[in-house]
């Protein structure tokens, strides 16, 4: 299998697309004036604690406060692709922790999505290449993803050696003065103390020298040891500590040994990333390439008509099935259909593979459109529970590669599987699109039939209130033909009724549910 990164970077937008054999398995989008806020760690000002709610409301100098729950306030016990670590407080009332106007250091966990503010939490992490790093923490965790036992060992052995020897940090982060804000810092040795920071090994880790994982460990000493005197020195809110750009972030969570080949469009963000790779992964810089090619580097594997398909409802499987996906804010709904498949043998072969190759589009979409969230799927109906076995392992299967952490359960009583996949920044749809504002959202409009007679209705309630000789109904095109035509008797009786005249205008900036009565 051989896997491509391209990046396409302008002044107001990056955009990376993972390749895998020719076809587009993920894609990320940031955008200049408005870049993601996962990772970022800031000084904010609780400006609400909800003790009904267990959570509360941070100022961190945006226009939405953001959201601090008591489980994201203290420790609790969890495993999300990590052997993890830690004690539990989740009876403690999140009143007794927090008071309104106090100072605390968080990160956002979750970008602002639709009229939810950012999803903050207290217990930060530090990621780097090789490793994530967790300040005042015991914690030695080994990605899940590396399944051979002999690794795992020598991995925490050489973290755990790291964590006995004595380190060279900023003074701040050891407990001492510091100096002001972006001046020089005062670094400190301090005796070996495991508590001073635990580590997760990421799954990149796997097969990395000693020195490698040493070096990446001092890095993220060094720079939590800045963040920590640069929030002792500022005053909240403030943003203490940005993440990566896109394709800078890019090297670091998303290369692995099967990335073949790096290609950049930017002369800038080539060099950058160079830069950055001699540093953190010297083995990839025969991989990365400037690209200066004619074409631009999306149309490559038809990516850009990729990305505007990924933008539909209905997604069309080879076999002449289909999907339809439906993004709400509670939830993702995908019916699977068998369209015009009618298979060779038997109604149940039909849906068997309808579903088999529904699961394994779904698995792509799902990056694709980077869904998060619940998502709730209707398969065909299954008579055969061996075929229902099959279709949920190929679910499974073909979600393994998946970077966000999906959990699938089995399916329902009512022949639904339901997935909950790991939310952290928006969906490509709510990126790059906007409800319509013609029908706000709703995806139907009011048919012309039925704006006739809400005019009807309304001109009787303007006559009622009202004194006039006539009246003057402004609409749209198609509006206005109905009332002249179809509707045309409808019209004189209401004349007749009301006693007056009415008159029509069409207005072409007006949509089909837009109009308004004007009595003259």
């Amino acid at each position: 299998m051989s896997e491509e990164i391209l990046i396409n970077v302008t002044p107001h937008e990056a955009r990376v697309a993972v390749v895998e054999n020719g076809v587009l398995q993920d894609v990320h989008i940031e955008r200049t004036r408005k870049r993601g806020l996962v990772g970022n760690i800031i000084k904010g000002r609780v400006y609400r604690v909800l003790p009904g709610m267990q959570s509360a409301f941070v100022d961190i100098g945006l226009d939405r406060t953001g959201f601090l729950h008591v489980s994201d306030l203290v420790e609790t016990e969890e495993d999300l692709e990590v052997e993890s670590v830690a004690g539990a407080l989740a009876d403690t009332s999140i009143d007794t922790l927090l008071s309104e106007g106090q100072e605390l250091l968080v990160q956002v966990v979750k970008d602002p999505i639709g009229a939810k503010g950012a999803r903050l939490t207290t217990r930060i992490s530090i990621p780097s290449r090789y490793l994530v790093f967790i300040p005042n923490h015991t914690a030695v965790g080994v990605s899940q993803r590396i399944e051979d036992e002999v690794e795992r060992e020598r991995l925490r052995r050489i973290v755990a050696h790291y964590q006995s020897e004595e380190q060279t940090v900023p003074l701040a982060a050891a407990g001492g003065a510091g100096g002001a804000a972006g001046g020089a810092a005062v670094l400190h040795t301090i005796p070996p103390d495991p508590a001073k920071g635990g580590f997760i090994i990421r799954t990149a880790a796997e097969g990395a020298e000693e020195d490698e994982l040493y070096r990446d460990m001092d890095f993220l000493l060094k720079l939590w040891g800045s963040i920590s005197i640069r929030a002792k020195n500022t005053y909240a809110p403030a943003l203490i500590h940005e993440d990566l750009p896109l394709a800078v972030r890019t090297m670091r969570d998303l290369t692995h040994g099967e990335v073949e080949k790096i290609r950049i469009d930017s002369k800038e963000t080539y060099k950058r990333i160079m830069e950055f790779s001699k540093h953190f992964i010297p083995d990839f810089l025969g991989r990365i390439e400037y690209y200066s090619g004619e074409r631009p580097i999306l149309d490559l594997y038809s990516i850009e008509d990729e990305m505007q398909k990924s933008l539909d409802r209905k997604v069309q499987l080879k076999s002449g099935g289909h999907l339809v996906i439906d993004q709400t804010e509670a939830m993702t709904t995908i019916d699977v259909n068998t369209g015009a498949f009618v298979g060779h043998r038997n109604l149940e072969e039909t849906i068997y593979k309808t579903n088999l190759e529904a699961a394994q589009a779904i698995a792509k979409q799902l990056r694709l459109r980077n869904l998060g969230g619940i998502i709730i799927i209707d398969f065909i109906d299954m008579r055969e529970p061996e075929h229902a076995r099959q279709v949920l392992r190929t679910l499974e299967k073909r979600v393994e590669k998946d970077h966000s952490k999906v959990t699938i359960s089995e399916f329902t009583s009512l022949g639904l599987v339901q997935i909950t996949r790991k939310r952290t920044r928006e969906s490509m749809e709510q990126i790059l699109c906007e409800p319509c504002p013609s029908c706000n959202g709703r995806g139907t409009m009011k048919t012309p039939e039925t704006v006739c007679y809400e005019i009807f209705r309304e001109i009787l309630r303007e006559v009622r209130q009202f004194d006039g000789n006539k009246l003057l109904v402004i609409a749209a095109q198609p509006i206005v033909d109905m009332l002249m035509d179809e509707e045309s008797a409808s019209v004189a009786e209401l004349e007749e009724f009301i006693g007056r005249p009415i008159t029509f205008q069409v207005e072409p900036l007006y949509i089909r549910e837009q109009y308004d009565i004007v009595l003259l």
